[in-house]
């Protein structure tokens, strides 16, 4: 007979991070995923372009399997912290994106918009917190 043997969840320091991780790559997978069928629905709502939405439905798809990918590295610490800095890296992006102007965006376009930048700042939060509670 063979024995697991597991790091106790109080003793592990990385759980937050990891759970961080996985729960954006996971959300962010599967947004991008329901973005593929409803692209050019939702270029039309929002005033961007289907080519845009298709787009970003690719990156989104690749983004959660790339993060959830890292989330299974014995060492996390450094990646959760690049994370967090693109997710707030993305969540500046959002708002430029809005005042900048680049597509003629609607109401609903605006909100989905920066929606998605506080998604982002709220993961780039719990991850960068996931990065401080570990051990050195």
């Amino acid at each position: 007979m063979t024995a697991i043997t597991t790091p106790r969840f109080k003793e592990s320091t990385d759980s937050l991070l990891r759970f961080a991780m996985r729960a954006d790559a996971v959300l962010t997978g599967l947004a991008g995923v329901a973005g593929l069928p409803l692209a050019g629905w939702l270029a039309e709502i929002s005033g961007t372009s289907t080519a845009f939405e298709y787009s970003m439905s690719a990156f989104f798809i690749a983004y959660g399997v790339v993060v959830l990918a890292l989330a299974q590295l014995p060492s996390v610490r450094r990646v959760g912290l690049m994370l967090a800095i693109g997710n707030l890296l993305f969540t500046v992006a959002s708002v430029v994106f809005v005042l900048a102007d680049v597509f003629p965006l609607t109401i609903t376009g605006i909100v989905l918009t920066l929606a998605t930048g506080v998604y982002t700042l709220v993961f780039a939060e719990l991850q960068y917190q996931g990065v401080r509670r570990m051990k050195r």
